[in-house]
């Protein structure tokens, strides 16, 4: 996200799905943010989440929103060694 104050945390959001050769990408509507690309595995099945935080760091604005989603397994382990 370019600017603050477009969204706010709990703010319920619908995003766009937008396909690229090996991957998608979703924009919150209308046009607020956009997702970095997601590879087919973890494609977004709902297309309503919510706003969950809005972080500012140096880069811009970085925008975290759920969905009513079951976990995907990324096939890595939480355990220390």
């Amino acid at each position: 996200m370019e600017r603050q104050g477009l969204l706010e945390t709990g703010q319920k959001i619908t995003v766009t799905e937008g396909l690229l050769p090996s991957n998608y990408y979703y924009t919150i509507d209308p046009s607020l943010a956009m997702s970095a690309n997601i590879p087919f595995r973890y494609r977004l099945k709902s297309r309503e989440g919510v706003v969950a935080s809005v972080v500012e760091n140096a880069r811009g604005f970085y925008v975290t929103a759920e969905f009513d989603e079951p976990e995907v397994d990324t096939g890595k382990s939480n355990a220390s060694q």
